[in-house]
This record gives C-alpha cells, sequence and structure tokens, in this order.
C-alpha cells in the first residue's frame, strides 16, 4: 500500500438522498390529502479518502449504504450535499453481476459495448477478447443472446471484463460469492493478482473475514453513517461485536 501519496478518491461530507413517499393507508382509500414527500437519507456526512495502491473494505450490515456508496463510486448517481472527487481521470470499473448487459445482444456485442462503456476502443477490446472469453467460460454461449445466460454465466462474462480491461481503481461488491467453487477461487485469484501490482480496490461487503484477509483499511458505516475507519485491527473486532451484540 501507498501512504505517502495524494488520494485517488475524496469523499467530503458526503450525503445521499432518496425521495420517498408517506402517507396513511385511511389517507390513500379516502383521497383527502396529498403525499407528502419525503426525503431517506441513504448517507449521512461520509468523509474518508482512498489512496493509491490501497486496498479499501467498505464493510457494514444489510441496508447500511453499502450499495449507495457503491453508486456514488461507479459514478451512477450523485451526492445531495458535500463533493465526491476521483484523481486525474481515473474511472473507477465496478465488478458488477452484468445488470448493464442487453439480452437481445450476444455474449461477444455486449463485451464489445461494456467494455467501450468503461472506456476502451473496439481496437483494444478485440485484443484483449480470447483472453476475456476463455477467462469466462461460458463456451459457446458468448455467441447467443444474453437472455438465454443463466445468472450465473451473466456474473462470469461480466467479471471477465471488468477484471481484463484492467482498471486503475477496481471496485468489488462481493463478487467473490458468485459461481461454482472453482470459478469463485479463479475470480479470487484474479482479483489478489491485481492487488499485488499495485492496483486501487475497493470492495464493499458485510464479510469481516474476507477485509481481514485483503484489506489495508477498512470504513465501517451503519445506517448510513460513518462509524470507524482504521486499519482492520482497529475497526473489525468493534463490528465483529457489534453484530454479536445485534443477533
Amino acid at each position: 500500500m501507498i501512504t505517502n501519496t495524494k488520494p485517488v478518491i475524496e469523499l467530503k461530507d458526503l450525503w445521499v438522498s432518496y425521495p420517498m413517499q408517506s402517507q396513511s393507508l385511511v389517507s390513500r382509500i379516502l383521497k383527502r390529502n396529498q403525499v407528502k414527500k419525503k426525503e431517506f437519507w441513504a448517507l449521512k456526512g461520509l468523509n474518508f479518502e482512498v489512496k493509491p495502491g490501497e486496498v479499501l473494505g467498505v464493510i457494514g450490515r444489510n441496508g447500511s449504504g453499502k450499495s449507495t456508496l457503491l453508486k456514488v463510486f461507479s459514478g451512477i448517481i450523485l451526492p445531495d450535499k458535500g463533493e465526491y472527487n476521483v484523481k486525474d481521470g481515473n474511472k473507477p470499473v465496478l465488478l458488477s453481476l452484468g445488470a448493464g448487459f442487453e439480452p437481445e445482444l450476444s455474449g461477444i456485442e455486449n463485451i464489445y459495448l461494456n467494455g467501450m462503456l468503461l472506456g476502451q476502443t473496439r481496437d483494444q477490446i478485440t485484443e484483449k477478447l480470447d483472453e476475456i472469453i476463455e477467462f469466462a467460460e461460458i463456451g459457446d454461449f458468448v455467441y447467443e443472446p444474453v437472455r438465454t445466460y443463466s445468472s450465473g454465466m451473466r456474473s462470469r462474462l461480466a467479471f471477465s471484463i471488468a477484471i481484463t480491461i484492467d482498471p486503475d481503481i477496481l471496485l468489488i461488491d462481493e463478487v467473490l460469492g458468485v459461481g461454482d467453487q472453482a470459478f469463485r477461487d479463479k475470480s479470487k485469484k484474479a482479483i489478489l493478482e491485481k492487488i499485488q501490482q499495485n492496483r486501487t480496490v475497493i470492495i464493499v461487503t458485510h464479510s469481516a473475514s474476507l477485509v481481514k484477509e485483503i484489506c489495508d483499511r477498512v470504513v465501517w458505516i451503519h445506517l448510513g453513517e460513518q462509524k470507524q475507519i482504521g486499519t482492520v485491527d482497529e475497526v473489525v473486532p468493534n463490528y465483529t461485536k457489534f453484530m454479536s451484540g445485534k443477533k
């Protein structure tokens, strides 16, 4: 991990909300009142940074705001308040489950489409095409429409595209739990190789054991708030104790 350089990502007092509707059942039936719009704050005043070459874990129970933060990192949503800055034009790439695939297009066509969305040229994708197909291990299905794929096949292809594109900042959302054991082992090995190449990695998870295994630092989020940030040894014991107390 590089610690004496400027951060590649900065979050300063970052807040993200979602609109929600609040109205009693009786009011809806009688239609006496207009629907009152309220805001649900999914993230509340986050402040932390990510250094180049760092493996940062974002940890928290389900519903803590991890998925919302991942969308901010990915550029899918913008904060309502505060700042989110990515330095030097780096674009974090999400190892997703293939949600952005066009179902009527073939696997090959989706490789080119997703690769271009990740900033690659057609020629660059062509150079990596055989590697992507080989890693995905979906055989001749790569020539079939993605709508014919199982969820596991979609995940394999999505992971293969993202990991082969070789981004400077890699976002991981529990993908190590996808597919059969052999593919999970293969995926984990590929991610560890990126870590060893001094790539910046952000992994969003609720698994304390995974964080302990591969992360340098941890941000613990609970109910949208930044509960603690620090080294694995500082944060994980507190998180584990907190989670045990909630059971």
